[in-house]
């Protein structure tokens, strides 16, 4: 990464966290974060946040990081945003990540899945959206097992190698976790982990007809690549057991742990790229480089420097609890940063006319002028 200066960061809980796992040699001298977004809009400032914290750490542990595209949702994604998201993060100041994506480990994921279902982890389901629903129950109700949970491991490998070959229409089946449907947990309730969707991917084409999903995707692929700390915001913290519940029954060779931190929201900003979307389909944005947006590409119109944005991300730090940083802080970061870097000019704008009669005529003097004072 470009830096000019060295910033002294604070330490944080997540700093501890690996500091411990070092001390211990939990994953040997290894620190391996990635940062897996989802090619269906552009990065904002919030993910510059998720962006400066995985790769940062990574660097000020001489580790690894990755960028990993969560590319299993062929019908909302567009390669456009893969290369949009390289350049923003690149224009961030981190160049030197190992590119993955999702969509190469499909093969691999099939196979997991086979095996989840072979040791009775898992059953191919055909109730409807809105039966599995009404079963899964609700927050304050349990919910109620499919009739098709006691399903064979026979029947279910033939039915799931069924969808895969594409003999089963779109929204017929799916393919559940065997987990507990009375967990109070509802991201435990036997959670969806592949279904059908015949859409063409960006880079596999019609080779599947089925898609994993996140939950699913996520721990494995963390797992396949080696990472140590897996990095998340605090919205992911109830899918936490699920993330373990995965590597565990799938017993795999190493177990990443993940972590959750609190995103970043700030006062009077959309940082949503569903909503964003909706503004731009709306016509009330020009697009996703709109100015008005917190997005990378709108805030590089602006004005906005890739120092401005870490610096802002450092001084706003690390927290478990959720909390709501004032616009202003992000401003005050870019008047700091054009302060130190911006070059001063000076100019005449009503220039009036004066004759000097005690200075020679064929004489000059230059005088140098500080860009900044405070230097």
């Amino acid at each position: 990464m470009e830096h000019e200066e060295i910033i002294e960061r604070p330490s944080n809980f997540i700093r501890d966290i690996i500091d411990h796992d070092l001390e211990t040699g939990k994953n040997g001298d290894r620190v391996a974060t990635r940062f897996p977004p989802e090619p269906n809009g552009s990065l904002h400032i919030g993910h510059a946040k998720s962006i400066c914290l995985n790769f940062g750490i990574a660097q000020d542990y001489k580790g690894t990081y990755n960028l990993r595209f969560d590319d299993t949702n062929p019908a909302l994604e567009n390669p456009e945003f893969v290369q949009a998201m390289q350049d923003d993060i690149a224009w961030l100041g981190y160049r030197d990540y190992q590119l993955h994506f999702a969509s190469n480990y499909f093969e691999q994921l099939y196979k997991f899945a086979v095996q989840l279902v072979e040791k009775g982890k898992a059953y191919v389901e055909t109730l409807s959206q809105e039966e599995m629903k009404e079963y899964r129950g609700t927050l304050t109700s349990p919910g109620k097992n499919s009739p098709d949970r006691e399903r064979s491991v026979e029947e279910n490998l033939m039915l799931f190698e069924k969808m895969r070959n594409g003999e089963i229409e779109e929204g017929k089946a799916a393919l559940r976790a065997k987990i507990d449907m009375q967990s109070p947990n509802m991201n435990m309730r036997d959670p969806v982990i592949y279904r059908i969707k015949n859409v063409e991917h960006h880079r596999t084409n019609n080779d599947w007809c089925i898609y994993p999903m996140y939950d699913f995707t996520d721990c494995l692929s963390d797992m396949l690549e080696g990472i140590t700390h897996s990095i998340c915001t605090l919205e992911f913290e109830d899918h936490r057991p699920l993330y373990d519940w995965f590597l565990n029954e799938l017993e795999t060779p190493c177990h990443p742990q993940q972590i959750e931190f609190a995103r970043l929201d700030i006062n009077y900003t959309i940082t949503s790229k569903r909503k964003t979307l909706a503004l731009i389909e709306k016509g009330i944005v020009s697009g996703w480089d709109d100015p008005r947006l917190p997005t990378l590409q709108g805030l590089r119109r602006r004005g906005f420097t890739p120092a401005s944005i870490r610096n802002f991300c450092d001084k706003i730090g690390v927290a478990k609890g959720k909390s709501i940083v004032d616009y202003a802080l992000l401003v005050y970061c870019l008047r700091e940063d054009l302060n130190k870097t911006a070059a001063r000019v000076m100019a005449v704008l009503n220039p009036l006319k004066i004759v000097i009669e005690n200075y020679p005529g064929d004489k000059e003097e230059w005088l140098d002028a500080i860009n900044n004072p405070e230097d």
